[in-house]
């Protein structure tokens, strides 16, 4: 029988459940709205979507690498409590959702969960409390590529990073393969907003500039100077924001150009920077 969309909205309201996983349910019962809720409840969705407005802020960020090592894949899996994050079959299906970013390349979160959705909403109906699938990222390299990884202790923050070297042979340096998981560290611990200052975004390098401008003009600055104090202050901005411009976590005597290059002449090669990706929980 056709399934209309006040069906879908009155399961949807007794239940609590999704807009097509309510359309589902009714589907396979043929429109019995009864049998419905029962078919969502054996599921476990019914009782999921109850959950489904606590807040999750633990959880766990998780890794997956292919065998040839060419590809990595990290992501995010919430939950409410320490406790749960600290179980078993938690840990297991956070080790899950990232084989599947691996495996599969969702496209986005919707083609994430399509993947392991039902998952999610089985664990959720065991263990009693509200999950969600966090945000995830997968970089590939070529031969003369690095993947730098990092995943924190406590595991709520993790990071990819990728270098360009001139050579595969530069890229198999063992200090190469070193500077990579440094430089993620370095991502992990000051979560800078962007590579370098050319690719900060423009609006919030004008929005720095006339944070400073008016401030400038408050205290009596001449007008003459104010567009140099505004532009001395965004030079200090992007040293803070931008990941090549930061003095480096290990020796701020140095910012991380520098590492980088030091590294580079180390070795006799060419290593750049070319991008990162960070997973943070309480970011979601």
């Amino acid at each position: 029988m056709a399934i209309s969309a006040a069906m879908v909205k009155e399961l949807r309201e007794k239940t609590g459940a999704g807009m097509m996983d309510c359309k589902k349910a009714l589907v396979e019962v043929e429109g019995d709205l009864e049998k419905a809720v029962d078919w969502l409840r054996q599921k476990g969705m019914a009782k999921a979507a109850k959950k489904s407005g606590r807040a999750t802020s633990e959880g766990l960020v998780m890794a997956a690498v292919s065998a040839d090592g060419k590809t990595v894949a990290m992501s995010a899996l919430l939950c409410e409590t320490d406790f749960v994050a600290r179980g078993e079959q938690f840990e297991a299906l956070a080790a899950k959702v990232a084989q599947s970013v691996l495996d599969s390349n969702p496209a986005d979160a919707e083609a994430l969960k399509g993947l392991v959705g039902e998952d999610v909403t089985q664990l959720i109906a065991s263990v009693g409390e509200n999950m969600q699938l966090g945000n995830f990222t997968r970089h590939s390299r070529e031969d003369n590529e690095v993947i730098g990884q990092y995943i924190h202790a406590n595991r709520k923050i993790g990071v990819l990073v990728d270098l360009v070297c001139d050579s595969a042979a530069t890229a198999a340096k063992p200090e190469v393969q070193e500077l990579a998981k440094n430089v993620a560290m370095q991502v992990a611990a000051t979560n800078p907003m962007a590579l370098d200052g050319a690719s900060l975004d423009a609006a919030a390098m004008e929005r720095e500039r006339e944070v400073y401008r008016q401030k400038a003009r408050e205290e009596g600055k001449p007008e003459q100077i104010v567009e140099k104090i505004a532009e001395g202050a965004v030079k200090k901005f992007q040293k803070e924001v931008c990941l090549m411009e930061q003095p480096y976590i290990r020796d701020d005597k140095k910012n991380m150009t520098e590492v980088v290059r030091e590294v580079a002449k180390a070795v006799g090669g060419d290593i750049k920077v070319a991008g990162f990706s960070r997973i943070q929980l309480a970011a979601e």
